[in-house]
């Protein structure tokens, strides 16, 4: 199990190095090609010439040769740990001339041939199979190297020899498992470095002599320290400890994956209280046996951080308060003591020195530092992951802490009662963190009136209390992952800047969020159910007036929930006009236009003489409907006239001195309204069946004829003639001219056959007319004897 531990940690150790190096070398030109964890045997030949950062890790890649990467000339990173190489002749990287950060960790690489990279700045050898440090002359030539991770079972002063004039930033030093711990005690005296960490084997009782006091590093962190043997603890690790107190460069010391007693591990806190050491650093602790009570000796000290995280014991034989007032009684400003399974932590017994204190992950109660006064001095308190439950006892945990300012009970399980009535937090609080807790609306009645920055997110909160008391101070909340149906504005929050609220339940912002909120720079409202109708558009208009950098996450978090046929639309594509969804204006829209569209109506009504159609429309109707009852063989035989002879009375003389007698000598029958129309029926009947009863119809046009309104009726009634329906059945003699301008615009009808058919136009010259006769009753004749036959052959 503790081999598992150490190998994840130094995974993530160097992930964690490697990602910062990515992060130092990459800019926006850098091009990422990662083909980890796919299953290569080989380096792929497909990569882009264009590469600039090459992740192969995690696969079985067992060689890598010149051919691989030559072409890669723009390679700045290479990432090759995790795979399967025994074997490696740097050389191969000749040609990578801009090679920056090479990565062969975690490999079983046994033996290197060397060649000098000149820009090569981090260079991992460490967690492969090399007996002897793997360092080469050409090594000394990388005047640019900051890391360096080395491996080895065999650990001589003079292999660090061709680095020992570089200034190396950092060095990794991994100690394989079968190390036979005869290194040089004070192989370490010529490195030059800034930071030192050396990993001893795993599973081995720590029993190594190497004197890392002698490092010029300012950080230093050992890990895999296994301490269990005998009640006097490890004489080896605490002669390493020992020797500290004579290095007064170092001032950073990190303690990893330990296995030790009780008694050894307040030793060890002990040993480093004594050394120049600042920042002190103790995670991945297992605890065993039981602990003597001794005094803890506080006096003379440098450290000012002390964090232990991780802590796991089989057994506490001996009251838990002791450990817990070793702990609360320490002067230093900073602790963290996260991870430990701690389930209280006792008052410190004077004023403290405390500024810092993390006790998060542990399993504290409500009762932590109840009614504790002694904590004058604390700035920043996380109690985050723990067991609270009453916001009410914790806000009065605060009340003595007169210079917090930042506090996190975020991840508990703490509740507000209102009706509780205490809420008198320290008046110094500007940041609280209380999500992910179950809290409702009432914490907004309940909260430090000078603070600044306000996290609720992952609560029960559905609304936030109109009534709420103004905090005028407040900048930034945070209210994501809730339930609130409204985007709240900044009646009661007059300098908020910075608003989270995705993923809560609003599906129709308010539309003067952004007048109400006029000093906001940041506002993440995306991922929450918007109803993509009339009331969203203000808000949608509102983004788009403000800079692009206000609202995060736009466009792409803000899409349509409803109607269904929006769903998914992204609310910048969501469009709807202003007419419906103003209804005022709709209302004064529908009425101009129907105003508009009644006087258009009348209009035409006058200009066109939309009533007397609308008068033969009618009287057509009923003249059809009679005859649709009257079979076809009826009707041709009700046919009595040659022609029916339509005039203005202003022509009658020319109709009656010329038209009747050249026409009624040649045996044509005329129809004359004056004399065959039949007494008691209405003229416009009496023009219908006269015009049904005749084979032609004759119009006699003048300027005359399109002054009578009887004979517009005359015209229409023939032009639509039923028995005659489609036949050439019109028979037009221009008795004078008849200028366009002087018809009527009623007359359309006149128009239109004046203009589609050949007219008849009646000679001023006698000579001409004997010609005009002829056609006339060579026309009428000649129709009426193809009828007759017609007529005929249907009656037999």
């Amino acid at each position: 199990m503790t081999k598992m531990k150490s190998g994840i940690f130094h995974f993530a150790t160097i992930f964690i190095l490697t990602l910062e190096i990515r992060i130092q070398l990459s800019d926006e030109s850098e091009f990422l090609v990662d083909r980890s964890k796919t299953g290569l045997i080989c380096v792929p030949k497909d990569i882009p010439l264009k590469t600039t950062v090459l992740d192969i890790s995690q696969n079985s890649i067992s060689e890598l040769q010149a051919p691989d990467i030559l072409s890669l000339s723009k390679l700045k990173i290479l990432i090759l740990s995790h795979n399967r190489i025994q074997y490696l002749d740097i050389s191969v990287f000749k040609f990578n001339q801009e090679l920056e950060y090479l990565d062969l960790s975690h490999n079983k690489l046994e033996q290197i041939s060397c060649h000098p990279i000149l820009n090569l700045k981090h260079l991992d050898l460490s967690f492969n199979a090399f007996d002897a440090l793997p360092i080469c002359q050409e090594f000394g030539n990388m005047s640019q190297l900051q890391f360096l991770g080395l491996s080895a079972t065999q650990f001589q002063k003079r292999s660090l020899l061709p680095i020992a004039h570089m200034h190396i930033n950092k060095v990794l030093l991994v100690l394989g498992d079968t190390y036979g711990g005869k290194e040089d005690p004070e192989s370490l005296q010529d490195l030059n470095i800034q930071s030192l960490h050396i990993v001893f084997p795993t599973g081995k009782e720590f029993h190594f002599t190497l004197d890392v006091s002698l490092s010029t590093a300012v950080s230093l962190e050992l890990s895999n320290i296994k301490c269990v043997l005998g009640d006097d603890g490890c004489p080896y690790f605490h002669n390493v400890l020992s020797k500290l107190q004579k290095n007064s460069r170092l001032s950073n010391l990190t303690l990893n994956n330990i296995e030790t007693t009780w008694n050894f591990f307040i030793m060890i806190l002990q040993l480093v209280w004594h050394t120049s050491i600042e920042y002190f650093s103790i995670s991945n602790v297992k605890l065993q046996g039981h602990l003597g009570f001794r005094d803890f000796d506080y006096s003379d000290t440098s450290l000012k951080v002390l964090s232990i995280h991780q802590v796991v014991t089989d057994v506490f034989g001996f009251p838990q308060s002791y450990i817990y007032e070793i702990f609360s009684n320490m002067n230093i400003q900073h602790l963290a003591v996260s991870a430990t399974h701690m389930v209280h932590m006792v008052c410190p017994s004077q004023i403290s020195p405390f500024l810092y204190l993390d006790f998060s992950n542990n399993v504290l109660t409500d009762m932590v530092f109840k009614n504790c006064g002694n904590l004058i001095n604390l700035e920043t308190f996380s109690l985050q992951m723990n067991q609270l439950k009453e916001l009410a006892i914790i806000v009065h945990m605060t009340k003595t802490m007169t210079s917090l300012q930042q506090l996190d009970v975020s991840q508990n399980s703490l509740r507000y009662d209102e009706n509780e009535g205490n809420c008198s937090w320290t008046r110094s609080l500007l940041s609280l963190n209380m999500s992910s807790n179950i809290l409702s609306d009432s914490v907004f009645r309940c909260l430090p009136p000078r603070v600044k920055v306000l996290d609720l997110h992952n609560n029960r909160i559905r609304s936030i209390p109109k009534d709420v008391t103004s905090l005028e101070a407040l900048q930034e909340l945070n209210v994501a992952f809730n339930f609130l149906v409204h985007l709240p504005g900044c009646g009661t929050f007059s300098s908020l800047s910075v608003l989270i609220i995705d993923y809560n339940s609003i599906s129709n912002p308010s539309a003067d969020f952004f007048q109400s909120c006029q000093k906001i720079r940041s506002l993440k409202a995306g991922n929450n159910p918007f109803q993509c109708t009339c009331e969203l558009r203000d808000f949608i208009q509102g983004i788009g007036q403000v800079p692009s950098e206000v609202v995060e996450d736009w466009p792409d978090s803000y899409k349509c929930d409803y109607p269904e046929s929006y769903k998914g639309t992204p609310l910048k594509d969501f469009h709807v006009s202003q007419l419906s969804c103003n209804t005022a204006l709709l209302i004064v829209t529908i009425g101009v236009t129907g105003l508009l569209v009644a006087v258009t109506v009348t209009v035409l009504c006058i200009y066109l003489d939309l009533p007397w159609y609308l008068r033969m429309l009618c009287q057509w109707t009923q003249t059809r409907h009679r005859a649709r009852n009257v079979p076809l063989a009826e009707l041709q035989r009700t046919l009595q006239f040659h022609a029916f002879i339509s005039y203005s009375g202003h022509d009658s003389s020319w109709v009656k001195s010329e038209l009747l007698p050249n026409l009624e000598k040649e045996d044509i029958k005329i129809c004359l309204h004056e004399r065959d129309f039949v007494p008691g029926k209405s003229i416009m009947e009496n023009i219908i069946n006269c015009i049904e009863k005749s084979y032609k119809s004759i119009f006699v046009l003048s300027p005359n004829f399109v002054q009578s309104e009887w004979c517009h009726y005359e015209l229409y009634f023939a032009h639509h003639n039923l028995f005659h329906e489609g036949s050439n059945n019109l028979i037009l003699i221009l008795l004078d001219p008849i200028p366009q301008y002087s018809i009527p615009n009623s007359y359309h009808k006149l128009k239109a056959l004046m203009a589609q058919r050949t007219y008849l136009e009646w000679p001023k010259e006698n000579s001409k007319r004997g010609l005009f006769w002829a056609n006339l009753r060579a026309s009428i004749n000649i129709k009426l004897m193809e009828k007759s036959k017609e007529l005929s052959y249907t009656q037999i």
